[in-house]
């Protein structure tokens, strides 16, 4: 596995581990102590906050998991990847998006440059 994809790994793994106490563990085996994820909804920057990001996203999506839908490309310290929000209910994937990430030395995310391609209506 590439470090791109051993990063991208980890990032999922943030995404998707249940409970207050393991995200702010995988997310500080992810990130940076100073790394970023902007998106169109949010602008945050530290571990806390990067956390809360997902924990919300956890309470407005309850049950349902991010899943890569390609391959990681990566280059240098940069790599992107696209993405669902899937209900493994029934299949579901009202979210999608595609995100580019930079890599500090330790293979940790730096930052997470994110685009919503496909979002739920009100």
């Amino acid at each position: 596995m590439t470090a791109h994809e051993t990063a991208v790994a980890r990032y999922f793994e943030a995404w998707n581990v249940e409970g207050a106490e393991n995200i702010d563990k995988a997310v500080a085996a992810a990130w940076t102590e100073d790394g970023s994820y902007t998106d169109p909804l949010a602008d945050v920057s530290g571990h806390e906050e990067i956390a809360a990001v997902i924990k919300g996203a956890h309470e407005q999506f309850p049950g349902f998991e991010f899943r890569r839908t390609g391959v990681v490309d990566g280059h240098h310290d940069i790599a992107r990847f696209t993405w669902e929000l899937v209900s493994p209910a029934d299949g579901s994937a009202p979210v999608a998006g595609s995100d580019v990430i930079t890599l500090a030395d330790d293979g940790r995310i730096r930052t997470v440059h994110g685009f919503l391609d496909r979002v739920p209506t009100a």
